[in-house]
């Protein structure tokens, strides 16, 4: 008789996927030579606007999966559920649209 032993673990501070990929800007520390003469060096505005970008596009992402499940819990009976869920979805809207602003002031 053969005995298998299977562990499983869950812990609930392991890592986890949103199931979208991110581009992460960090800083080197340093330029970089590119080979062509001149180094690339993002001033600090230039670096706002790319975290700009990523977190539009990022809590959008956010936005759309809470609208999607706000309608699956009222779908479950979940009305009291599905509401807060969509208010979060809403909450979302509007640090977006706070986000754009920043980066229309940003642009002058």
């Amino acid at each position: 008789m053969t005995h298998h032993d299977h562990d499983h673990h869950h812990d609930k501070h392991q890592p986890h996927s949103h199931g979208h990929d991110h581009d992460h800007d960090h800083d080197h520390g340093h330029s970089h030579d590119h080979g062509h003469g001149h180094t690339h060096e993002l001033t600090f505005e230039q670096k706002l606007e790319k975290l700009f970008g990523h977190w539009i596009d990022h809590n959008d992402s956010h936005k759309e999966t809470f609208f999607t499940w706000a309608g699956r819990a009222k779908e479950a009976g979940l009305g009291d559920v599905a509401e807060k869920i969509e208010k979060a979805g809403h909450l979302s809207e509007d640090v977006t649209r706070l986000i754009k602003d920043a980066l229309k002031t940003l642009k002058g």
